[in-house]
């Protein structure tokens, strides 16, 4: 199996004022299922690159949750850290998969404007993958309708909002639904996370 790096939402008990780095248990299923071994990511490293060198990953995984600080978001130490690991991949060439937030935060990178969207937090939402519609899920509350010459679309909501990109010439990719959450796992989501990372 492949060891990818995986990051992790950062989630904040109040009872205890406590923020805990979470990821949901379906992702390490969804990832085995795919041939993915996962390395989950803490988001207080000191020196997260030097923790990802050293760790032998052959990817990394941007996972959903908590908004981006500059579209309101509270988590900053997820920011610097994913935005520090998305530059040590791309200058070594490993291949980024983002998920939800993950994707945004790719559209970010190369300079997409995200705006609010509405409608796009529901169990199931009609896409066109290519022409060819397929159901989802959907949990975003920003996005997009437009796109950068590097990043390719290759899915969309029936409104034109991106839900799918794919880098002209660098190994990076994004979806905006949440594969971990379809039971059973879809294999089509299946079939593009393995080749998402294949070595």
């Amino acid at each position: 199996m492949t060891l990818v790096a995986v990051t992790q939402r950062v989630s904040v008990c109040q009872q205890t004022q406590e923020r805990r780095d979470a990821l949901d248990q379906n992702w390490t299923r969804l990832l085995q299922s795919s041939g993915v071994t996962p390395l989950l990511i803490p988001n207080t490293l000191q020196n997260p690159v030097d923790f990802f060198e050293t760790s032998g990953a052959r990817g990394l995984l941007l996972t959903g949750g908590n908004d981006l600080v500059s579209l309101g978001g509270n988590a900053p130490e997820r920011d610097n850290l994913e935005m520090q690991l998305i530059a040590h991949a791309r200058d070594n060439t490993l291949p980024i998969l983002g998920i939800c937030r993950g994707m945004q935060l790719i559209q970010n990178v190369f300079g997409v404007k995200l705006e609010a969207v509405m409608g796009h937090v529901t169990p199931n939402q009609i896409i066109s993958v290519n022409g060819i519609e397929r159901s989802v899920n959907s949990y975003h509350n920003f996005g997009s309708k437009e796109t950068v010459p590097d990043l390719v679309v290759w899915a969309r909501a029936l409104d034109t909002t991106v839900k799918a990109v794919e880098h002209r010439s660098e190994n990076i990719k994004g979806l905006m639904w949440h594969p971990e959450r379809l039971h059973p796992f879809h294999s089509e989501d299946l079939d593009y996370i393995r080749r998402a990372f294949a070595s």
